[in-house]
């Protein structure tokens, strides 16, 4: 419903049009003009805030015209009131208030056909379209951003020059206001007129089309990754992205809505947002031979149609989850898992995916994390340098049902850190839930909240606690390091730049592999100074994109998840952790239907096994679950030896060879036979459902 602040503006501006009216019928200049600025400041307020409670006004009746339009028919019912209803000011009013809203229609028409006929049917990053097509520059953005708003509040000058001749019965005022208003709202009019003819609009959408398909020809791609999703679901085309940058074959990245645009990170891959499906199959994508999908959506279905190209299912992770084993993935050619344990997952769910369809590749993503090289030594498990082990708790959602073994932050949450924060010997907690948590379930989205307080309490207690100071200098070095970086990434990003419309970020989308490079190394230097901001033992609450949940582990000494990829990808770096059986299922067959928890302390909804993991934290050469824990490293992903990356370039280059024999068979009418994959980890063992093992 809003902030406590949105809540409190809505509820002033609601107040304030009872309050006109009695003011008008009192009558009160005075109190009128109060009332008017309050509704005024408050609809204001909340349009800045860009507040969810404005769209629930529409909808019962109180949109932002029908407000405006009210507190103009209660200022002449004021002016009625004060005996000014003979006089000629009265009916300049009302004739005023009619022809105001009478050119607010071809304003609102105007704005309309402007941002339609600048929503391209194609947007793009990386494409070079600019030199193929003419694209115009925008209109002044502050033409267009809010402009219904914008336009309204012109009846201000009306209002106030009103209010004034109500006050001192002298006209003049009254005659000038509703001057100014109609004038300023004709000129605003008749300044976006221009954008919608001749030279000022962008070519129309045949003519997009056949450009982006000129392109295609020419830069002839070889690997596509497609996706579709909410603005939320960016994450999962996001980590691949470094991925698609280090791929042998020519990459595109194919997206189907401009919320995921607006969200990719940035890439020098070419990116094409087509929203339409019809747009989509009527592409030019003859040269593609692979496409990847990290998602198992409907819209996929407008690519897997394509049968001159191979598909394949990647996903965005690599756990023990019931979405790990979809049945929908037997449309894909081929699916690709991190090492064994994915493939013995499909074997045993039985849903349809054959054995030798799926390629072992790694998990490219995880180069980032860094193996763990044991806690520093020191009194109490504090290292002379202050160092305390740190201790990542980094839960999952609550999923689409209400199944206990979604996430632990429900029944476990809690406990789980006011175990860690009254640790002894200490320790640091930092708490990074998933970005999802709460946006189905109000239960999780109150415990999530109630976990933030204990940790903001605890980082509170632990900051005025003598032994627990950290270095201030070193911090507002750090502090003042990450402003300049901040600024100089605001800078490349086009921060403080007047923000592009879709046309023009298409016509100059084009990366700058120079600045693209220096943002890397700068977002680097930017982690590192991040940490050392925060001093080594403050506990943390981290949400957002930053600091990214690899960068939270490589600070980490351990971890605390649920069933999820968090914990298959934490696992590269041989560090404890602690996984929580929400569900209650026991430890034995908890492990057993989970393969990620095989070298896990398994943590009961009480959280009292924690002493467990910290204890393997503060004494490596005691910890029983490190040999366990390599083993089921090179299960859950693969060898270290060849590369991820090389892995997974091997399996491109081998399913595009795939694609070609088919295609040559379709034009000779002689089906050619395919090559045996040369992918390290494929095998056809039959597995032993009983505990996933390869039998012989």
């Amino acid at each position: 419903m809003g902030s406590a602040s949105e809540l409190a503006a809505a509820a002033f501006m609601m107040l304030g049009y009872p309050a006109l009216m009695l003011a008008a019928l009192l009558p009160s200049v005075g109190a009128f003009a109060a009332a008017a600025a309050v509704t005024y400041l408050a609809d204001h307020y909340l349009h800045r805030r860009g507040s969810y409670l404005i769209s629930r006004l529409s909808k019962v009746r109180a949109g932002l015209s029908i407000r405006f339009l009210i507190r103009q028919l209660l200022l002449v019912l004021l002016l009625a009131r004060v005996t000014l209803d003979s006089d000629l000011v009265f009916y300049a009013a009302i004739a005023c208030f009619l022809g105001f809203y009478g050119l607010q229609v071809p304003h609102g028409a105007l704005v309309t056909l402007i941002s339609n006929g600048r929503r391209m049917p194609v947007a793009t990053r990386n494409v070079d379209l600019g030199s193929r097509i003419r694209i115009p520059d925008a209109p002044p953005q502050g033409l267009l951003n809010r402009a219904a708003e914008k336009v309204l509040h012109l009846d201000l000058l009306a209002v106030a020059g009103l209010l004034v001749t109500a006050a001192t019965s002298d006209s003049v005022h009254g005659f000038a206001g509703l001057s100014a208003t109609l004038l300023l709202a004709f000129v605003y009019v008749a300044a976006l007129a221009p954008y919608v003819r001749g030279r000022r609009t962008p070519p129309k959408a045949v003519t997009v089309l056949a450009a982006v398909d000129g392109w295609l020809r020419e830069y002839r791609p070889e690997t596509v990754l497609y996706f579709s999703g909410s603005k939320d679901s960016a994450y999962q085309v996001n980590m691949w992205l470094e991925t698609m940058e280090q791929l042998e074959s020519r990459p595109l990245i194919l997206l189907r809505e401009r919320v995921i645009l607006q969200n990719l990170a940035p890439t020098t891959v070419p990116v094409i947002c087509v929203p339409g499906g019809v747009h989509l199959m009527n592409m030019d994508l003859s040269s593609v031979r692979v496409a990847l999908y990290a998602a198992n959506v409907g819209k996929n279905i407008h690519m897997l149609r394509v049968p001159t190209m191979k598909h394949v299912f990647i996903g965005h992770g690599d756990s023990d989850k019931l979405a790990s084993v979809n049945p929908f993935s037997k449309v894909y050619d081929e699916v690709w898992t991190a090492g064994r344990a994915g493939r013995d997952r499909y074997a045993i769910a039985d849903v349809g995916v054959r054995d030798e369809d799926i390629v072992e590749v790694g998990r490219p993503q995880l180069a980032p994390i860094q193996p763990w090289q044991g806690v520093p030594e020191g009194p109490r498990g504090t290292a002379a340098d202050g160092h305390c082990p740190t201790i990542l708790y980094a839960p999952t959602w609550e999923g689409w049902d209400d199944s206990p073994g979604n996430t632990s932050i429900l029944l476990a949450g809690e406990n789980i850190v006011r175990a860690l924060v009254k640790a002894d010997p200490p320790v640091r907690v930092l708490y990074k839930p998933h970005p999802f948590t709460g946006t189905r379930s109000t239960k999780a989205a109150a415990a999530h909240r109630r976990i933030t307080a204990l940790i903001q309490k605890a980082a509170a207690e632990r900051g005025a606690d003598p032994r627990f100071q950290a270095d201030a200098a070193a911090q507002a070095e750090a502090k003042s390091e990450l402003a300049r970086i901040e600024a100089r990434l605001a800078e490349l990003s086009g921060g403080g730049v007047e923000k592009r419309d879709e046309a023009e970020a298409t016509r100059d989308g084009l990366a700058d592999l120079a600045e693209h490079e220096e943002a890397a190394r700068l977002r680097a230097e930017w982690n590192d100074a991040y940490w050392r901001s925060l001093g080594v033992r403050e506990h943390r609450v981290i949400t957002g994109a930053e600091p990214r949940l690899y960068d939270c582990f490589n600070v980490s000494d351990a971890m605390v998840s649920d069933i999820s990829s968090v914990v298959s990808d934490f696992i590269a770096s041989g560090k404890p952790y602690a996984v929580t059986d929400s569900a209650e299922l026991g430890v034995e067959e908890f492990k057993r239907q989970n393969t990620a928890v095989r070298a896990a302390v398994i943590l009961s909804n009480s959280a009292r096994e924690l002493g467990e993991l910290l204890a393997a934290v503060h004494d490596p050469e005691a910890d029983p679950l490190g040999a366990a824990r390599e083993e089921l490293k090179r299960y859950l992903l693969g060898p270290d030896e060849p590369t991820s990356i090389d892995q997974f370039n091997t399996a491109v280059r081998n399913l595009a060879q795939k694609a070609e024999i088919r295609n040559r068979g379709q034009k000779t009418g002689v089906r050619e036979a395919e090559p045996a994959s040369r992918v390290p980890g494929r095998r056809t063992k039959p597995v032993d459902e009983a505990n996933g093992v390869v039998k012989g």
